[in-house]
Formats: C-alpha cells, sequence, structure tokens
C-alpha cells in the first residue's frame, strides 16, 4: 500500500535539498575565502588529526632548530676564543725560544716577560668570553666569569655541562670545559696547565734562567699547546655535528610542511571551479523548487 504524497512532503523535501546545496556552497566558498580545505574539524575529522600531529611535529622541530641555532653560537664564539688564545700561545712560544739562545741581554729578557704577563690577561680575557649575556666556559655558572683580572689564575667558573636538546632524546653538549687547559694557575702550588706554565715562564725570564725556559718551561707549555689543540678539534667536532642536525631539521620541517599542506591547503583552482558548479546547481534548485512547490491561496486559508 503507498501513502500519499501531499504538498507538504514536496515543500520539505525540497527545501531540504536545497539547504544541503546551499551548506555545500557555503563551505566551498569559505574554502575559497581562506584558502584552507579544513576550517573545522567536522570537514574532515581523519585530516584534521593529521593536520594537528603534523603542526605538533612542526612546534617539535622549531625548538630544535632554536637550541641547535643557540648552541652554533655558543661553539663558534668558543672557537673564535680558542683560536685567539692559539694565536698568543704561538706568540710566547716564539718568545721563549728566543729566551733559552741565551743571545738576550736581561733587560730584553725582562721585555719579554712583560710581555708574557699581557698575553696572561689577554688569554684570561679571552675565557671570560660570553654569548647573550652568558660566560660559555663556566659550566652552568654562565653569570660568574671564569677569571679575575690580576695575578688570581684561580678558576670561578661550575664545572656542570650546558646541554641542547637537538632532536627525540638526543642532547649534546655545547660548553667547554677551559679550566682543563688553563688550569688554576699556581694558587697551589701550581697544576702544570697554561696559566701556571706562563707564569713559570715570566719568573724565568725576570731571574735570567734560560736554562729552564729552554728546557722544562719549553716542554710544559708545549704540552699546554697540544691540549689546547685538542679542545679546538673537540669544539669543531661538536660545531660539525651541530649543523648536520641543522641541515636535517631544515629536512624535515620542508617535509612536514608539505605533507601539512596537503592535508589542509584547498586546491584554489578546483575549489574556484566547485564553487562556480555549486552556484549554478544551487541557483538551477530554487528555480525548480518554485516551480514545484506552487502554494495557492486556498492552501494557506487552510
Amino acid at each position: 500500500m503507498f501513502g500519499r504524497i501531499t504538498t507538504q512532503m514536496t515543500a520539505s523535501m525540497t527545501l531540504t535539498d536545497l539547504q544541503q546545496g546551499l551548506n555545500r556552497l557555503n563551505t566551498t566558498q569559505q574554502q575559497l575565502s581562506s584558502g584552507k580545505k579544513i576550517n573545522q574539524p567536522s570537514d574532515d575529522p581523519y585530516g584534521t588529526s593529521q593536520a594537528i600531529s603534523l603542526n605538533g611535529q612542526l612546534s617539535a622541530l622549531n625548538d630544535y632548530s632554536n637550541n641547535v641555532a643557540d648552541g652554533t653560537a655558543w661553539t663558534q664564539q668558543a672557537t673564535t676564543s680558542l683560536s685567539d688564545v692559539d694565536n698568543m700561545v704561538q706568540r710566547v712560544r716564539e718568545l721563549v725560544v728566543q729566551a733559552a739562545n741565551g743571545n738576550q741581554t736581561q733587560s730584553s729578557l725582562s721585555g719579554s716577560a712583560a710581555e708574557v704577563n699581557q698575553l696572561i690577561d689577554q688569554i684570561k680575557q679571552e675565557a671570560n668570553g660570553s654569548y647573550n649575556g652568558q660566560h660559555i666556559f663556566s659550566g652552568t655558572s654562565t653569570s660568574t666569569a671564569p677569571y679575575q683580572s690580576g695575578s688570581n689564575d684561580q678558576y670561578q667558573g661550575g664545572t656542570g655541562t650546558v646541554n641542547r636538546l637537538i632532536g627525540p632524546n638526543t642532547t649534546l653538549a655545547v660548553n667547554t670545559d677551559i679550566s682543563s687547559v688553563l688550569g688554576n694557575g699556581q694558587s697551589s702550588g701550581g697544576d702544570g696547565k697554561l696559566l701556571d706554565t706562563l707564569r713559570t715562564i715570566v719568573s724565568d725570564m725576570q731571574s735570567g734562567n734560560t736554562g729552564a725556559i729552554g728546557g722544562a718551561d719549553l716542554q710544559n707549555l708545549d704540552k699546554n699547546f697540544g691540549t689546547l689543540t685538542q679542545m679546538e678539534a673537540n669544539v669543531g667536532a661538536v660545531t660539525d655535528r651541530l649543523n648536520l642536525a641543522s641541515n636535517r631539521i631544515q629536512q624535515l620541517q620542508t617535509s612536514d610542511t608539505a605533507a601539512l599542506s596537503n592535508v589542509q591547503d584547498a586546491d584554489m583552482a578546483t575549489t574556484a571551479i566547485n564553487f562556480s558548479t555549486e552556484q549554478a546547481a544551487y541557483s538551477a534548485a530554487l528555480r525548480a523548487g518554485a516551480n514545484i512547490v506552487q502554494t495557492s491561496l486556498l492552501n494557506f486559508l487552510n
């Protein structure tokens, strides 16, 4: 048995179809204006979950990138400071070799001692190098200068490691323990490290002890210079690793950005065509609906 299709049922179905067409038109128009095919989760629930995941990955990559950039700045400043210390140690070695020849007067030796003292002050100044207001050679005690000016050669910094998170569960130490090269001077009877060796050289120059200058002093200086060179190599290795991490992060950012665009960005050419098609269909539906639903005065009276 079939029921009768009333005018009210026809009108209701027509209005429902018109509303659906209008909704599709509004959705496409919103995509055109925003450039996004997902403007609310209901547009594409699965695509929305993908977009949330990709945005989270990009946020983490941005954090890693910032950490790598900060770490690179630390190592670059360390490289510059250590290179300057390297040049000054080589200058001291030149003075030591000249003094060891035994051809210089005491006045010349005293002049060389004065220059070495100036170089010691400059080396300590380089050790106090900083980046962004933080002392890069003070361990985790970044607000404290590693060395004081003057005759006090005691290391004032900390011993902690400054790490940067450069990837998932991947940290890298970006600081350098410069006290392992410079030491604490002669504060505790001497430790044989660079500042202690330099102070001994000054003393031997002032006393004219050329035998010690050409013997133990030169040997200790070369030993400390080797340690300094190894430290420079280690800092260079950390910088290389940071550069590799930076390149990898950039590749992942590019890949994830492209994937996110595929998920949420609208194809503007296709969307424009769809909008024109849906607009024409909606206009045709309005005309058809007007012909189908023709309400008379009797309908209103009833």
